[in-house]
Formats: structure tokens, sequence, C-alpha cells
């Protein structure tokens, strides 16, 4: 305009020139700085409210969201389990067997392994066994030998492969316990079932909004858990979760991953531990509880 009233002869001409070299120049470095601008605000949004994003693809790709994963203990439920009941088999000795049981959850490295320690502490059963082969079967539990004789810790999948009989009066506890959202973990011998533990972990008070909320905005919502199938029934019904998968083992989170990625859906994965680590990396956008572990978070692009 400045060009056309002041600019004499072949003034439109150079009016026209001059706004096209300011629109070249100005379009490309307006688009570049816009994108790193907007993503430094959301990271920096996100960072006020406590989520960390390492990856700008990751925090980009969150809104074309389809499917989210969810993994139970740590993300849907507070990530503290606490024993909350344990029942010995009549027949067997608790103060020969507890110290065996106690001995073999402080080798393991599960969660719910550190629950029966504390428990079994304040119980004092904690006095030194010696145990030999020790070993930690994958999404099963663990075993190893004292005094000549095998014991297991584990799931009930665990005993039923290794031909363990489970009482009657264990059973009935165990169905009461399960129905209530415990996980129930076995203690036993070669033969038959010695005790039966009860393992608790409350649901987060967000849980059943962000679902909700999750839902309404089109998103499908899985769970995938290591746990019994009665047990995922009854946490899965007080998120309101719709989806879910029980007695699921590490590897196979990440196969659930990959099964809805090929049906064309961006998949979100949220986890807190080492077994979710292959489906976090499998997974679009993960997402990772800052309470959780090291190589969970290292995995994932949001934490």
């Amino acid at each position: 305009v400045a060009w056309i009233v002041l600019g004499g002869e072949n003034a439109v001409t150079q009016g026209l020139l001059a706004m096209v070299t300011v629109l070249v120049i100005a379009c490309p470095c307006a688009l570049g700085l816009a994108t790193p601008t907007a993503i430094m605000v959301g990271v920096g949004r996100g960072a006020e409210s406590g989520i960390l994003i390492k990856d700008a693809e990751g925090l980009e790709r969150a809104q074309h969201i389809h499917a989210i994963i969810l993994d139970k203990p740590g993300s849907i439920t507070v990530g503290k389990p606490t024993v909350s009941n344990i029942a010995w088999n009549c027949e067997a000795d608790k103060t020969q067997y507890a110290p065996v049981l106690y001995a073999l959850e402080a080798q393991s490295e599960h969660p719910l392994a550190e629950a029966v320690v504390n428990y079994l502490k304040q119980d004092d059963a904690s006095k030194k066994v010696a145990l030999q082969n020790f070993t930690s079967i994958t999404g099963a539990g663990v075993l190893a030998q004292y005094n000549n004789e095998t014991f297991y810790a584990g799931s009930i999948k665990m005993m039923q492969q290794n031909g363990i009989a489970i009482g009657v009066a264990l059973k009935e506890k165990m169905d009461v316990w399960l129905a209530e959202a415990n996980t129930v973990i076995l203690f036993a011998d070669r033969k038959n079932a010695l005790a039966a533990v009860a393992i608790g972990d409350k649901l987060k008070s967000t849980s059943a909004q962000a679902v909700a909320q999750l839902q309404q905005k089109g998103i499908e919502v899985f769970m995938l858990t290591g746990d019994n199938e009665k047990t995922a029934a009854a946490v899965a019904a007080q998120a309101g979760i719709k989806h879910y998968k029980a007695e699921v083992l590490p590897h196979e989170k990440g196969l659930f991953v990959e099964q809805l990625q090929k049906e064309g859906k961006v998949v979100a994965m949220v986890g807190d531990g080492i077994n979710e680590s292959h489906a976090l990396a499998q997974a679009d956008v993960s997402i990772a509880m800052g309470r959780g572990t090291d190589i969970a978070m290292d995995v994932a692009k949001m934490t």
C-alpha cells in the first residue's frame, strides 16, 4: 500500500514484489518457529501438571490415539500391594514353613513378594533359611530347594502346571478373596499347597473417572494383567473397563499392542514395571508411572 501511494512510476509492480518477497521469507520462518514453540508450550504445561514429556513425536501422536492399554498394578491401582490375609493348610506347620516362604519371597524382585516379606516380618517369620537352586519364572512365581524338598511360591496357574493339590478349605478362602479383587498367591511343597496369601492393592481414587473420560472421547480402554481371571474381572468392574485380559505374560503384552496396531489403531500403553517395557517400546505413545521402575521410564516417551 505504501508503494502504491508513494512510489510514483511502477509503484504497483514494486509494491507486489515487496509483498511477495516478505511473504516468501516470513512464512517458512513463521512455520519453522510455530512448531517448536507449540511443543515447548505443551511440554511446559505438561511439566506443570507433573507430566514429563521427552519426545515431541509422542506428544503429537497422543491426539490421534484410538486405544489405550492400562497395566493394573501402579497404573489403575495405587501400586502399594499389602497382604490382607493369609490362610495355612491345617496339616502344615506354620512355625516350620513360614520362614521358608519368607526366604523364597525375600529373593524375588516382584512387588507382590515384597508385600509378603513385609507382612511376615511383623509375624516374626524372618529367621534365616538357606535355600538352594533358587529360580524365578517370569509371570508365574519362584521355586527353590530346602532340606531336599522343592518349595513353590506363585500363581494358581503355576501350581496347576506342577500338579500341586489345593485343599478344599484353601480353595473356598481363595474364591472369596478373588471376588474381592485380591491377588492370591500360593505357597506349596512338591505335592500340596501349604498356604494361600491374599494381597490387596487399592484402586486409585481417580481411575474410574479417568477411564470414563477416555471412553467419552471415543478411546477404547483395555486392561492387561498377569492376575487371575476373577481378580481382573473385579478390578475392571470397579474401574469401569469393558475390555480386559487376565493371566497375560510380559511378552504377550507387546504382542497385544502389535495386534491392535495391525488393525490400524494408534495405541498408547501405560505401565510402571519391567514386565511392561516390551509393550511400552512397541506402542505408538508410551506412558510410564513416575513411581515405577527405571527401565519403564527409560523406554517410555512420557512419565
